[in-house]
C-alpha cells in the first residue's frame, strides 16, 4: 500500500496495483480499476515515486528488468 494525501489533509492509504491513470487538472485526480475517482494533494512524480518504492520493496522489480 502506498500514502495519499486527500485535499482535506487525511492520509488514505490505496494499492497502487489498482491505479488505473492519473491526472492533473490542476490537483490530481486518480482513477482505480473500480472506476472510483480520488482528488490528492501529492503529485504525480510523488506518487510515482511511492509506485516504484512499493515494487522495489515486493521484488517486483527484478522481475521486470
Amino acid at each position: 500500500m502506498i500514502s495519499v494525501t486527500r485535499l482535506d489533509g487525511k492520509t488514505y492509504w490505496l494499492n497502487p496495483h489498482m491505479i488505473e491513470s492519473m491526472e492533473q487538472t490542476p490537483d490530481l485526480t486518480i482513477t482505480l480499476l473500480s472506476g472510483k475517482k480520488i482528488v490528492v494533494r501529492d503529485t504525480p512524480d510523488e506518487i510515482i515515486e511511492r509506485i516504484v518504492s512499493y515494487r522495489s520493496r515486493l521484488g517486483i522489480r527484478k522481475q521486470e528488468i
